[in-house]
């Protein structure tokens, strides 16, 4: 029809009995309380859905009469009053005893920066799994009720929505974000003004706008360069997430790091915890070193104050995941910050410098040198990332080099289904919330009768295939394909027949990840899908990253496939995936796939997400799946690691795959034994669940940050600012003793070299330690005892230090160990010599070490 169309949005006036549902819309608490949401969609749940579920534009649209008719509905004005009476209850509660012991909420303060948040759908600040995890990260210390602030970007376009054409081509649109929309205000200064701060970039300042958000307990800060004085160019630099070119993620990270440790001094908070969520957010430790030099201490004496309450978390084990700006560009945005800091540009560049990227100024190396406490996100992407970084700390082997692990978790009221959240309320009282960290207690779900647990499994599943038939209609529809070819993709998406297999894949697509190794053997695949007493169904979803065109090309392939005859209604794949349909298939799908090269998965939440709901994973043992799986709780692909040919190795893990597919997996679905649901099937479904929900949830994984890491690092940080930073200033000065001395420390042994004694007698140690002017109380000696492998390998089991004794007429310093060995028989020991100050957080935190 021709002509201009204009939009009117006709607001309803709010009753003043409901009035409080514009303070529940303004709280992200809402993207993790269903009783909130479920106010909204009570209202008008058409409306709720055209809306993208968001409460604030859902206010702005609801007909004025369906609010005065709620508003005279005893029954909804008594659920309403009940879910304010919940609201407000979690607002007044305080931090518990097992906070309280680590961090005190009058006096600390946790920052914690990440360049996107997960919280829910309708706040699309996020792209995928680091975005949904720091999303949860928030969550749990709002339910734990830590001094928390999170620091990030508010996108003017956010993340991409996908659709999926008749082609397969994954086709990514971008729509602009209007903040009255969101969850937001303006942060204000002191003086109750619009907070403002810059940026300095080349030749020109950038002002941000601040804005904040709340969930729960805590407040989000968000940065916004999209303001009328800065220039079009540089209002774009926060339109979109990872969007742009290495100028605009320069640029970005500059907004995060720098501009995030200025939005906070604005708000006239000091944290004394500062958590960096993988590395773009690292120029924060330039910019606090600057403040620091700013008040008259040297750079080194800086860094080591900054880097002593600094926790970094890396989450990429693949090396070209990392950000890597060349020194030119580096030397081109920080030209006029050197002489600030210190510094020279060498000295600088010389902070993000790592082996493998010559000439490379790389932020995750920034990030290990300018903090003191580092962790990967699973036990064995710690172990990766100790030998990714092992260059930071050469002389160090890798296994103890300075970087630990925390498994990721998820967050269960998030993402645990709404039914099974009423079937625990039922069972167990409300008081389970409070147990997700009490491994015994989620025994009682073997308390739920076998037939119950299986029939809401089905409803769930049920509910689930009537909302993909909805999606998939509209997408089919959309794309030109006939009602009759609809009918036969749909023709297994029946909620009134949901006794189906159902395996189902979503997550962010990338090439690491294989999506399509389930079709290595495409005749054995078909046969599998086509028995008609086991019918089984696969489904897809999950976005590539605009730029990785080999990750889009497994969308096509997986598309192609789906269109064969053999497969057609058999293989399904989604487009639009989001927080919404991840929450979707998560909860209802009765198998989880994850098939990542290995070591390359750093964790990996989906299937904790899927395992908590009693969806049965199945996965290479990879990721945090490498620790969860215990044997009965799923089903593990033996990984093969790098040194086998990625050939040899996706053929044997396709293979074991679809073997474990046709032998375990069908059979014991369908096992019925005369009783219309099978009690194995059962059996480990509830073990997926009793053993992941204490083990994998957020609360237990922000309980982990705090006892291992903040608790720490604010321990550190009273420490080196005591009597005007004299511990950091004195620590920099040994460190640079240290670098000067230490490449002509040498070590030898001045004893008989004995091979054996009797039970019961001594073993005398004696070395002599040539220290190049370091002083004999600045190291330590030390001797590893253990046993060695059939293999070679030294396996440790116990370890003595040297006791000094005195100086020889060479001048070098002996150290002796009188030992009375504790294990009988053969046994090896091996002898080393490393520095030592009592206020470092790491005792291998220098990275020197010498062995005989």
């Amino acid at each position: 029809m021709p002509g201009t169309r204009y939009t009117l949005e006709v607001q309803p006036i709010i009753p003043q009995r409901l009035k409080r549902l514009q303070e529940l819309a303004n709280d992200l608490l809402y993207s993790w309380d269903r009783e909130v949401r479920g106010l909204f969609f009570r209202l008008d749940r058409e409306l709720w859905e055209s809306c993208g579920h968001n409460p604030k534009v859902f206010l702005r649209r609801v007909a004025q009469k369906r609010l005065n008719t709620a508003a005279e509905d005893r029954v909804f004005v008594e659920d309403f009053n009940r879910v304010l009476s919940v609201y407000d209850t979690y607002h007044q509660e305080r931090a518990q005893a097992d906070i309280l012991q680590y961090l005190d909420p009058k006096e600390d303060l946790v920052a914690y920066f990440c360049a996107e948040f997960g919280f829910h759908e309708s706040f699309q600040i996020y792209s995928g799994g680091l975005g949904i995890l720091a999303g949860d990260h928030c969550k749990a210390a709002s339910d734990l009720n830590i001094p928390f602030v999170a620091v990030g970007m508010l996108y003017r376009q956010g993340y991409f929505t996908q659709t999926i054409d008749a082609h397969g081509n994954q086709i990514a649109h971008y729509a602009p974000t209007h903040f009255a929309d969101l969850p937001v205000v303006p942060a204000t200064d002191a003086a109750g003004k619009e907070s403002h701060v810059y940026i300095d970039l080349p030749g020109r300042r950038v002002m941000l706008k601040v804005w904040k958000a709340k969930a729960g307990h805590i407040t989000l800060y968000l940065l916004d360069s999209d303001l009328p004085e800065n220039a079009d160019a540089d209002r774009r630099i926060t339109y979109q997430l990872y969007g742009g070119d290495i100028n605009t993620r320069i640029q970005q990270e500059f907004v995060l790091g720098i501009g995030g440790i200025r939005a906070l001094d604005a708000a006239g908070l000091k944290p004394t915890v500062w958590h960096i969520n993988e590395g773009h957010a690292a120029f924060m430790i330039i910019e606090r070193c600057r403040e620091y030099v700013a008040q008259g201490l040297d750079f080194d004496s800086a860094l080591e104050l900054v880097a002593a309450n600094t926790v970094f978390t890396t989450h990429t084990p693949v090396p070209a995941g990392h950000d890597i700006f060349d020194a030119a560009l580096i030397a081109r945005y920080f030209g006029h910050k050197v002489e600030s800091l210190g510094l020279n540009m060498e000295q600088l560049l010389a902070l993000g410098s790592s082996p493998n990227n010559q000439g490379g100024f790389n932020m995750t190396a920034l990030a290990m040198r300018g903090s003191r406490f580092r962790n990967g996100v699973s036990r064995i992407h710690g172990g990766v990332a100790s030998r990714m970084a092992a260059y930071i700390w050469p002389q160090i082997p890798p296994e103890e080099n300075p970087i630990g692990c925390i498994t990721n978790g998820v967050h269960v009221p998030t993402f645990l289904a709404r039914e099974w959240a009423n079937v625990f309320d039922m069972r167990f009282g409300g008081g389970w919330r409070n147990e997700l960290l009490n491994e015994e207690f989620w025994k009682h779900i073997d308390d739920i009768p076998d037939h119950s647990f299986w029939s809401l499994r089905q409803s769930i599943k049920a509910e689930m295939l009537a909302e993909v038939k909805r999606r998939l209609i509209i997408q089919h529809r959309r794309n030109g394909t006939s009602e009759a070819l609809i009918e036969r993709y749909t023709q297994h998406l029946s909620a009134q027949d949901s006794d189906i297999l159902t395996l189902g894949f979503a997550r962010r697509f990338a090439t690491y990840k294989r999506a399509a190794l389930l079709f290595s053997d495409p005749a054995r695949l078909a046969r599998l899908l086509n028995d008609p007493k086991r019918r089984m169904l696969l489904i897809f979803a999950g976005k590539a990253h605009p730029h990785d065109l080999p990750a889009q090309h497994l969308i096509q392939v997986i598309h192609e496939y789906s269109r064969r005859p053999e497969f057609e209604g058999k293989i399904i794949l989604l487009e639009g995936y989001d927080l919404a349909l991840a929450r979707k298939l998560v909860t209802s799908v009765d198998v989880w796939l994850n098939t990542p090269e290995f070591p390359m998965e750093a964790s990996g939440t989906s299937g904790e997400k899927a395992g908590i709901n009693g969806v049965i994973n199945l996965s290479v043992l990879d990721g945090w799946w490498g620790e969860g799986y215990n044997g009965d709780n799923g089903w593990g692909i033996t990984p093969h690691g790098p040194q086998y040919d990625s050939v040899y190795r996706d053929r044997e893990e396709a293979q074991e795959l679809l073997e474990i597919l046709e032998k375990q997996v069908i059979p014991l679905y369908y096992a019925r034994n005369g009783h219309g649901y099978s009690d194995g099937w059962v059996k480990k479904s509830k073990a997926s669940m009793k053993s992941l929900i204490p083990r994998f949830n957020a609360q237990r994984m922000v309980m982990d940050y705090v006892r291992k890491y903040y608790a720490p690092a604010r321990k550190q940080h009273h420490i080196m600012t005591g009597n005007n930073f004299a511990r950091a200033k004195e620590v920099a000065a040994w460190r640079k003793r240290l670098d000067q001395s230490w490449p002509k420390v040498g070590l030898r042994r001045v004893d008989s070299g004995q091979s054996e004694i009797r039970y019961g007698e001594v073993f005398s140690l004696r070395v002599a330690a040539h220290l190049n002017d370091i002083h004999p109380d600045d190291v330590l000696v030390e001797c590893l005892v253990g046993q060695e492998m059939e293999n070679g390998e030294f396996i440790r089991l116990d370890s003595h230090i040297f006791a000094l004794e005195s100086q020889n007429e060479a001048g070098e310093t002996l150290f002796k160990l009188d030992l009375y060995p504790r294990l009988p028989g053969l046994q090896h020991y091996k002898i080393r010599i490393f520095p030592f100050h009592p206020a470092m957080s790491h005792r291998f935190e220098s990275g020197y070490m010498i062995w005989l």
